[in-house]
């Protein structure tokens, strides 16, 4: 890693950098994995290059959809750059199955398939734990317009169902999956574009045959295999060695007692 680059911020999964050009940012994955609020940590490693590689294949996807992303392009197996942006402060959380915080608010058995897929708010602040809020909540408090909250949904929406597809396509099942959104600002415009990541991170992700567990979930509840997971993920997605072709098989994963 070249030591002479300006770090802009480091969070729970990630370094970021200022890039080789104005308006750009590098990001770096790092092999730290966290879960409650960072109260539970390890580092496993090359996480971070397989978040890096999912993310970057999604993303590359999205942007060919025409949805708007701060992503360029991958450096290497651990960076990529992207546009900078002011990050909107809220996670945009979408549901397609009861799952986590969810089934424990409402008393679902987790697995129940919702309704209709849903569409959560939280208040991005770790001191607060993330807390869940409306649409009062964020016009009354000004984290976002009106029109960026419409912009949100919409690409939500949109990246909802492209993601269920891709993941189906798979043998995965879309869980639920967290979203961040930023504004890019071109001299007097801006735009709401994804940011972030999208992986096994930020996603709830099961076998479609065997409801296993492909996600962080692994290592939230201590199931192990975090890794034999995420690669997984990545070997049905045709990017792991050299993009071959994936090949629908169950994971192989370790279950708990």
């Amino acid at each position: 890693m070249n030591q002479r680059r300006t770090r802009i911020y480091e969070g729970k999964a990630k370094i970021l950098y200022e890039g080789p050009e104005p308006g750009t940012v590098v990001v770096h994955y790092k092999d730290d994995a966290t879960a409650f609020n960072n109260q539970k940590k390890d580092v496993i490693d090359g996480k971070g290059v397989i978040n890096n590689r999912i993310s970057e294949y999604i993303f590359s996807k999205l942007n060919g959809l025409g949805i708007p992303t701060h992503f360029i392009k991958r450096l290497n197996m651990r960076e990529q750059l992207v546009h900078k942006v002011e990050i909107i402060p809220l996670e945009v959380i979408v549901r397609n199955v009861a799952a986590g915080t969810l089934a424990k608010r409402l008393g679902l058995e987790e697995g129940t398939a919702l309704p209709r897929s849903l569409i959560e708010f939280c208040y991005k602040n770790d001191e607060l734990g993330d807390p869940l809020v409306s649409e009062e909540h964020i016009m009354a408090f000004g984290w976002a317009s009106p029109v960026e909250l419409d912009e949100m949904m919409a690409m939500s929406i949109r990246i909802n169902d492209f993601l269920s597809g891709l993941f189906m396509g798979i043998g995965i099942k879309l869980v639920d999956f967290k979203l961040e959104f930023g504004r890019q600002y071109e001299g007097d415009m801006v735009r709401t574009v994804l940011a972030d990541e999208i992986s096994p991170d930020s996603c709830r992700l099961w076998d479609i045959d065997t409801d296993e567990k492909m996600d962080k979930d692994r290592f939230r509840r201590d199931l192990g295999g975090l890794m034999d997971a995420y690669q997984e993920v990545a070997r049905r997605l045709g990017i792991l060695n050299g993009n071959e072709p994936p090949e629908r098989s169950k994971p192989v994963l370790v279950k708990s007692d």
